[in-house]
């Protein structure tokens, strides 16, 4: 049967989240089936394998976001975070992002992406001390916490054991993020500190800590290795099987007794799931995500799809990756759009693309089905991947203006 009746009477069809779920479902959603309106507290898509790079300035950080009022037009958008929802009276509840005032919406169908936070594994000290890479708030924090070290490590009024901690810098976590950052955090100190603060550059340490006994842990071996021993040449102390037990102001214990200080933390080690997952009544895995079924439906309410990090397929279990979610949301499209006009969709099915992480010195390790590449040609695949999946012509020029400018002018090192 035919769901669209008539413009004033299209089915309400509720999309919570502006990740690469919501954002590739939006963009293939053929908008006149559905009255559309999206909840988020974020007014804007962020191509988040390009954020570690906004974090020293390589890239500025509105070269990587897409407004959703402008990709979209055709539908409504409320800044605003989802706090509840009553999935048998079929509507939720929000509180508005600036002003937090709150207000309900009814849904026929609904739509969960709202990602995930970064998860602190119960470590005291975690929440209140470490900085965290999922937005661009906290990509511009970390830029700015930089600087504050060595404008702070630059005093003459510092001992010279305060200098060696401030020029510390500790990340923790050795996913795609911490390992980028840390290629990008040591490009910038190479490339364009070394110039501002000669005085202080050969005092900085890079230490990357992994609490498993790999960094890059979905990567071929052969190119896991090569990203250790790169390390280890640039001079970054990469720590595996080193679980943090505590983390205070300006150091953190590791469970061998060791103590840490440091000028900045970064905490990067996987995600937990956010507060309006944490308490919906629906079945979840152990990592708190929503188990669904083939379709992406959460199983005790059909209408409700739940897709990208906050979300598992029940049996068929994918990793929390941009192209997971991406691959979903392109998906989830495809079946609405079918079941707009009465036909049927087929279960969703992955298909893995490879992976790419940056490794710092212009080079990368590139982890496809047939090419295991590493190194400078790497390199060049992934500046030429992310840059072909930026989603607006805008966006890939901002990005290539951003790489040239970083390459012959240098990084910008202001703090304001």
């Amino acid at each position: 049967m035919n769901i669209m009746q008539s413009p004033e009477n299209r089915p309400h069809l509720v999309i919570l989240g502006t990740g690469f779920a919501s954002f590739s479902l939006l963009k293939a959603l053929r908008v006149n089936y559905y009255d559309v309106k999206v909840v988020s507290p974020r007014n804007h898509f962020l191509f988040t394998p390009l954020l570690p790079s906004t974090t020293v300035g390589t890239l500025e950080f509105r070269s990587i976001i897409e407004p959703i009022r402008q990709a979209r037009p055709a539908l409504a958008f409320f800044q605003a975070t989802c706090q509840s929802l009553d999935p048998r009276q079929k509507f939720i509840t929000c509180a508005g992002a600036v002003d937090g005032k709150k207000f309900e919406l009814p849904y026929d169908l609904l739509v969960i992406a709202v990602g995930a936070v970064g998860d602190t594994f119960r470590v005291p000290g975690v929440r209140e001390h470490a900085l965290f890479l999922k937005e661009l708030r906290e990509a511009r924090a970390i830029r700015q916490r930089i600087i504050e070290c060595f404008e702070r490590a630059g005093l003459p009024n510092v001992s010279t054991e305060e200098r060696s901690h401030l020029l510390h810098f500790v990340i923790c976590g050795g996913g795609p993020t911490g390992v980028e950052f840390a290629a990008e955090l040591h490009d910038l100190i190479r490339e364009d500190l070394w110039r501002t603060y000669p005085q202080l550059v050969a005092k900085v340490r890079i230490t990357l800590v992994e609490a498993g006994q790999e960094i890059l842990n979905g990567f071929d071996a052969r190119l896991r290795d090569y990203a250790k021993n790169h390390f280890r040449r640039q001079g970054i102390d990469v720590r595996i099987a080193s679980p943090v037990a505590a983390v205070e102001g300006e150091q953190l214990q590791l469970a061998n007794g060791e103590w840490l200080p440091y000028g900045l933390l970064l905490w990067s080690t996987g995600n937990a799931a956010t507060p309006l997952v944490e308490k919906l009544p629906f079945a979840k895995d152990r990592a708190s995500r929503l188990l669904t079924d083939d379709f992406v439906r959460i199983r005790e309410y059909p209408e409700i799809y739940a897709l990208g990090d906050c979300a598992i397929i029940d049996g068929h279990p994918l990793p929390a990756t941009a192209q997971v979610a991406t691959q979903q949301g392109k998906y989830l499209a495809t079946a609405l759009n079918r079941l707009a006009i009465g036909k049927p969709a087929a279960p969703f099915r992955y298909r893995h693309l490879g992976m790419l992480a940056y490794i710092g010195g212009n080079r990368a390790l590139a982890d496809l089905e047939n090419f295991k590449g590493r190194g400078l040609t790497a390199w060049l695949f992934w500046r030429s991947a992310y840059l072909t999946r930026l989603v607006s012509l805008k966006n890939k020029m901002q990005v290539v203006f951003d790489w040239f400018k970083a390459k012959v002018f240098g990084r910008d090192v202001s703090h304001f």
